[in-house]
């Protein structure tokens, strides 16, 4: 079967959903480089690149909100609530660890 430049070709909305799926994976990466940077001038480098990084990030992803292509859902007080229940629950745990 032989591909034609329609069946390889990204439209826009694809092509906005990877470029902030690589910009996720590379705030990772350099969140993970940042924590495990063994030198301040290296820390720095990182957490510059970590910044530029997030900044890319953002604007994509208002880029694609503002088409419709990526809608969060809005916070419901009650997950809110739940989630903070959670986290409370696991900060007391490891408090009573120590």
């Amino acid at each position: 079967m032989k591909l034609t430049k329609s069946d390889v070709t990204l439209n826009e909305r694809d092509s906005l959903q990877d470029i902030l799926e690589s910009e996720k994976q590379l705030m990772s990466l350099y969140t993970t480089a940042l924590f495990e940077g063994s030198t301040k001038s290296l820390r720095k480098n990182f957490s510059a690149n970590l910044l530029s990084v997030a900044e890319n990030q953002y604007l994509i992803f208002t880029q694609m909100s503002s088409r419709g292509y990526y809608e969060p859902k809005p916070a419901v007080k009650e997950m809110i609530d739940q989630a903070n229940q959670t986290f409370k629950k696991q900060k007391k745990s490891l408090k009573s660890n120590v």
